[in-house]
């Protein structure tokens, strides 16, 4: 069965407009790319979409609640809502470096979940 999808292209700011036609057997052709990424985006758009996930964790006993977050690689897609779970009820300990691994698999990808930004310890006063 053949079937076309089109969308944009993010891979860089030109934001080509592309088409991709699929069969049961994968993606037959892509058009609408300005070079040879935007291609690739669509095919692994076709068949595995993945995404950088960002967000932010429960810091503890740091100058900031919360500390960004990112996956070191994209992960599927599918898997976003389940890594958020995770994330979500994730808490880590002052303080935070900027790139420690603060999950180290996110969900069996193999994909570490990293700071974004240093978070010092709090000092004894209490103040955020």
């Amino acid at each position: 069965m053949t079937a076309q999808r089109s969308f944009v292209c993010i891979i860089c700011p030109i934001g080509c407009e592309l088409t991709a036609v699929t069969e049961d057997t994968g993606v037959v052709s892509v058009c609408g790319n300005a070079c040879p990424r935007g291609e690739a985006y669509a095919r692994s758009e076709c068949i595995d979409p993945r995404r950088t996930l960002t967000s932010t964790i429960a810091v503890s006993g740091g100058v900031m609640k919360l500390v960004p977050v990112k996956t070191a690689r994209e992960i599927p897609v599918r898997l976003l809502f389940p890594c958020m779970e995770i994330i979500r009820r994730a808490c880590v300990s002052a303080p935070v470096r900027l790139g420690d691994v603060l999950i180290p698999d996110i969900l069996g990808t193999g994909v570490p979940v990293i700071a974004c930004m240093d978070v010092p310890a709090r000092d004894g006063c209490g103040i955020y």
